[in-house]
């Protein structure tokens, strides 16, 4: 998979019409080598509920993955789902949009990073940028008050280029 350095900024939110399945499959193959390299578990469940994450370019919350798994057959507890989420958040595989209690998957899993997340507002799509200027300058704030990061989540809301022409 390309690295987001790869990308013009405009890229980011993917044109209407493009091949999503090859983003799913370049997905799973990612989250697949991610797991070998961290000697983990790439159960049925947690890549049905990676694959149900990257079914779309939107966030999801647990209970929408929920009811996908319990339309698709199976009986599933929310503790399931949410260990599943959990165990694919800890590997770096999906993020948490904190403001909408949802998960979108990254496409750059083997890459540290602290993203920013572009969120439309009108068709709920989301969008990740590594900005290692703004990147550099949380660290810097961090180190400035003598602050340890455990997590960041920048998130930006507003209408992406589909929505803002329309």
């Amino acid at each position: 998979m390309a690295s987001r350095e790869d990308f013009a900024m405009t890229d980011l939110f993917p044109q209407k019409g493009h091949d999503h399945s090859r983003c799913v499959d370049s997905a799973l193959r990612e989250a697949e080598k991610v797991c070998d390299a961290e000697n983990a578990r790439f159960t049925d469940m947690r890549r049905l509920v990676f694959s149900l994450i990257w079914k779309s370019h939107k966030a999801i919350t647990a209970y929408e993955l929920l009811d996908a798994i319990q339309a698709g057959g199976q009986r599933v507890q929310p503790p399931t789902v949410y260990r599943a989420l959990e165990f694919l958040t800890q590997l770096g595989l999906i993020h948490r949009i904190e403001s909408l209690n949802a998960y979108f998957g990254c496409d750059m899993p083997h890459h540290h990073h602290l993203g920013q997340y572009f969120i439309c507002r009108q068709c709920g799509r989301v969008a990740e940028a590594v900005d290692e200027e703004m990147s550099n300058a949380v660290r810097k704030a961090a180190r400035q008050v003598q602050f340890r990061i455990e997590a960041t989540t920048i998130e930006i809301k507003g209408l992406c280029h589909d929505c803002a022409t329309h």
